[in-house]
Parts: structure tokens; C-alpha cells; sequence
């Protein structure tokens, strides 16, 4: 693999462990990462934590031990386990079913990929989605229980993670649905969901990330060419709306830091894991991949760089504005986290920048010996 593409995601993992990862409450063997840097009070004692940003952490710790195995950052994942487990009161499960699922595939991982498993976990939160399945109220699983909104947001992450745990007849159901209930007919991009029946029109960058993941999810298991074509004319409708000069596209700060960052996790997954069966696939695998590392190379070069340690804009085509400790930080409102006044000082927005250093470590071809360490600040000691 690519040596550069691992310094610079080695650099941003750095970079996060200097400035969020904390105990929680001071507890020995727990870890969360701090939602703002500079951090405030609140955030210091995760009086806010924001569930889903903390499941996004997770995962992009377990793509650093696929990438480098080190028996430190597996205790890391321990902790940040036990530490969302217990901030969230001892529960796996809280009322959004989008949030449980981003949770359930970063577990899933953790299990197949790194040896560190929480079968309780992926049962609970498995019968959370299979018990949420409901046709005759026009879904699709909602948003959030008790609620009417059946959302990309939810079903896409959802699906994955039964893909993957080998409830497959449901994860092709829910991808029936998003293509025959979500799917524009105009530019092909994925719509944000349907509510009382009228459709959402928002297209979101995570939307075609999470559909896309579900796709070439069931493409590599049932070998049905229905999800490939699906996928293909996704990564197509990305490349030609979602993406101006080959970057993916931002969405600012709070929740929307994630987004782009899911994208390009999911784009990889299409460029390395996609089948071949057909001229039109390779040609598809490598556009995804060439989004990802566009993508990659231009926030790369975009970044600011503090202490040696890189810091990434929301926006991947335009410079990072440094964050001050002053200023409206993240809040949550309507069930959704509204960004800081410098969404730079938004975890998400980081660890997006991460896992997008992450997606460009796995597509990456071989470099010459000579380049490998361009531009890559040294990690500290």
C-alpha cells in the first residue's frame, strides 16, 4: 500500500489523539473524543458528546489498525468503546436509528476486522432495525423512533450493517426501497427521504455515500447485477453533481463536517471492493477512486498545520481557517448539531479530514521510494 496516503492519515490520527481524546469523567479505562478544540467546559466534561460523531471516531480507528496494527491503539479502541457505552448510560441503543447504526457498523468492524467483539451489542442493535422495518407505513425504517421520516440517513448505514451481518434478505429490501422511493430521476443522486408521503428533495453528499456503501455491500455478496448497475449510475450521478473539479463538495461544520468524509469512505470501499464483471465496473471503480484521492490531495493541500499536525477544512477545495477558543460552538437542535462559528473547531470536520486520509491510504497505488514522505509533517514522539 501507499506509503505517502499512510504518513498523512497517520499525521490526522495523530493530530485527533493530541487535541480530543480525553477519559471520560476521569474514569481508568475510558476514552471519548472532545467535540470542539479548543475545547470548552462543557465539552471537556462531555456535558455534549454527540453519539454518532463518537461511532465515526470508532471506525476511523479501526481503518488506522487495518492500516498499521499496534497493540496500543487496540486498548484505544477498548476505551472508546467503553467510553460511548457508558456516556450514553450504559446503553448501546438512544432514539435515532441513523445513530445506532453508524454505532453498529463501526462494532461490526471492530469485531471482524481488529478481534474486538460486542456480540450483545450487534444483537440489540440489530433487532433495533429489523423491528423498525415498516412497508405499510411507506418505509423504509424512520429517522427516529416514534416518527414518520424514513430517510437515506437511516436506511442506507442500516442496510450496510445487515449486509455485513448476514441479514442480506433485509438489506435487499431496503435497497429496493431507496431505489424506488429515493432515487432522482433527473440526476440519478440519492434524495434525503419521504415524510407523510411527500418526498425530501435534499441531496446530501453522506446520502450517496451510504447507498452507495449498501450497493456494492450486496453486489459482493448475492452477485445480483441489479446493485452493480445501481452503483454505477450512483458513483456516475457523484461524479457529475457532487464533486466540482473532482473534489467531493462540504457541508460546513456540526453534523455536516461528517458527510463528505462518509462519502469518500464509501467511494473506496467501491474502488477496491466493486465486482468486475464487466468494462462498465472498472470504469466506475476508477472513478470513485479518483474522486477519493482528488479529493484527499486537495484538502491535503488545504490543511493548516498546528504543531506539526494537520488540520483540515470543512471545505476540501479552499483553505482551513485556524479555530479560536472564542466564538458559538456546536449545539444541537431539532435533533441535529448546528456547526461552530468556525466549523474547523468541529470534531466531525476532523475527523472527516481523517477518515479521508484513511479512504486515500486503501486506493492508493505504490509511490516510487523517493516520494514517500512529501509533504508529511513528523508525527510527535
Amino acid at each position: 500500500m501507499d506509503q505517502l496516503w499512510a504518513n498523512r492519515a497517520a499525521s490526522a490520527e495523530a493530530a485527533i489523539a493530541k487535541r480530543h481524546y480525553r477519559k471520560l469523567w476521569q474514569l481508568p479505562g475510558t476514552q471519548l473524543g472532545v467535540v470542539a478544540w479548543p475545547p470548552t467546559k462543557k465539552s471537556l466534561s462531555f456535558g455534549t458528546w454527540h453519539y454518532w460523531w463518537q461511532a465515526h471516531l470508532l471506525e476511523c480507528l479501526v481503518d488506522a489498525q487495518t492500516r498499521d496494527p499496534q497493540p496500543e491503539r487496540k486498548v484505544t479502541i477498548e476505551r472508546q468503546i467503553k467510553g460511548q457505552h457508558w456516556r450514553n448510560t450504559w446503553k448501546w441503543t438512544n432514539d435515532y436509528y441513523d445513530d445506532m447504526a453508524w454505532l453498529a457498523l463501526a462494532l461490526e468492524r471492530a469485531g471482524s476486522q481488529v478481534g474486538i467483539e460486542r456480540p450483545k451489542a450487534l444483537d440489540k442493535l440489530s433487532n433495533q432495525f429489523l423491528n423498525a422495518w415498516v412497508p405499510e407505513d411507506g418505509g423504509g425504517i424512520p429517522w427516529r423512533k416514534q416518527d414518520q421520516f424514513f430517510n437515506a440517513p437511516a436506511n442506507g448505514p442500516a442496510g450496510i450493517f445487515l449486509a455485513r451481518y448476514d441479514r442480506l434478505r433485509r438489506a435487499q429490501q431496503m435497497s429496493d426501497w431507496i431505489d424506488e422511493t429515493l432515487i432522482d430521476p433527473d440526476t440519478h443522486l440519492v434524495f434525503d427521504g419521504i415524510k407523510g408521503g411527500s418526498l425530501v428533495r435534499a441531496q446530501y453528499t453522506y446520502c450517496q455515500g451510504v447507498v452507495l456503501g449498501l450497493e456494492v455491500e450486496l453486489a459482493v455478496r448475492t452477485q445480483d447485477a441489479r446493485h452493480s448497475a445501481r452503483a454505477r449510475r450512483l458513483i456516475d450521478a457523484i461524479a457529475d453533481n457532487m464533486a466540482p473539479g473532482g473534489v467531493i463538495q462540504g457541508a460546513g461544520g456540526g453534523d455536516g463536517g461528517l458527510f463528505n468524509g462518509i462519502l469518500a469512505r464509501y467511494l473506496a470501499l467501491a474502488a477496491n471492493q466493486l465486482p468486475e464483471d464487466s468494462a462498465e465496473d472498472t470504469a466506475a471503480r476508477a472513478t470513485a477512486k479518483e474522486l477519493v484521492l482528488k479529493s484527499a490531495q486537495s484538502a491535503w493541500d488545504f490543511r493548516q498545520n498546528v504543531d506539526g499536525l494537520p488540520l483540515f477544512g470543512p471545505f476540501w477545495d479552499r483553505s482551513a481557517d485556524l479555530p479560536k477558543a472564542a466564538g458559538a460552538d456546536a449545539q444541537a437542535k431539532d435533533g441535529a448539531v448546528n456547526a461552530s462559528e468556525i466549523p474547523e473547531r468541529d470534531m466531525s470536520v476532523q475527523v472527516s479530514g481523517w477518515m479521508l486520509m484513511e479512504a486515500a491510504h486503501t486506493v492508493a497505488d505504490e509511490t516510487p521510494a523517493g516520494q514517500l514522505l512529501l509533504d508529511v509533517p513528523e508525527l510527535p514522539e
